[in-house]
């Protein structure tokens, strides 16, 4: 049942953003050389590798590096692309991996293949076991404000009381956050030795 609601959700969203991801496709290719698609080597369910698919944002030759690492002003992000990230409009190919069944709408952002401590800490804490998601509990909690250690037990507490009423609490806070262009950059680093204050106050999105 769930895969089949992700399916049809995922169907009906590719044929009515179509024309807007056709139009997103057309300047990409005008504002800088390159493709519109980005394809990149991510982790999924039981740490198999799968191509993820999103709209260009950065100049070709930019090396592979998880969002938290990109400042926000960056000089490789082409002038569509910051537009693009800032509500999240470059993630609508991923209703192709939602299809193909790569991911779910909801489910921990996959990891990049080169992202051993990431890779390594979902591993131990049981996380590898879902699904990725286009959104989830970590990205509506702090996104890429948060350290690893935090992301991790949100995404822990998303598979140990995952429901469709949490499911549609995400995606509701998703779309907040996509209207005001929230949470998208790393500005306020946070060192390790923090994680254990913001995860206290972070329980209480998980009570």
């Amino acid at each position: 049942m769930y895969r089949l609601v992700n399916l049809m959700g995922a169907l009906v969203l590719l044929v009515l953003s179509l024309p807007l991801m056709l139009l997103v496709a057309l300047a990409i290719r005008l504002d800088s050389p390159g493709p519109a698609i980005f394809k990149q080597k991510r982790v999924g369910q039981y740490d198999r590798y799968f191509t993820l698919y999103k709209f260009r944002t950065m100049r070709v030759g930019t090396p592979d590096l998880p969002s938290d690492m990109v400042p926000k002003d960056d000089q490789r992000f082409t002038k569509l692309g910051r537009f693009l990230r800032r509500f999240s409009i470059d993630e609508l190919p991923q209703l192709v991996n939602i299809i193909r069944g790569d991911m779910n709408f909801v489910g921990p952002r996959p990891a990049l293949y080169n992202q051993d401590e990431l890779i390594a800490m979902r591993q131990a804490a049981g996380v590898n076991q879902l699904k990725p998601g286009v959104t989830g509990w970590a990205q509506v909690n702090g996104r890429d404000n948060i350290p690893l250690e935090l992301k991790v037990e949100l995404d822990k507490y998303y598979r140990d009381n995952r429901s469709w009423l949490l499911d549609i609490k995400i995606l509701w806070l998703t779309l907040m956050k996509c209207l005001g262009g929230t949470d998208l950059y790393n500005e306020k680093p946070v060192r390790t030795k923090q994680a254990s204050e913001q995860q206290t106050s972070r329980k209480r999105f998980m009570g």
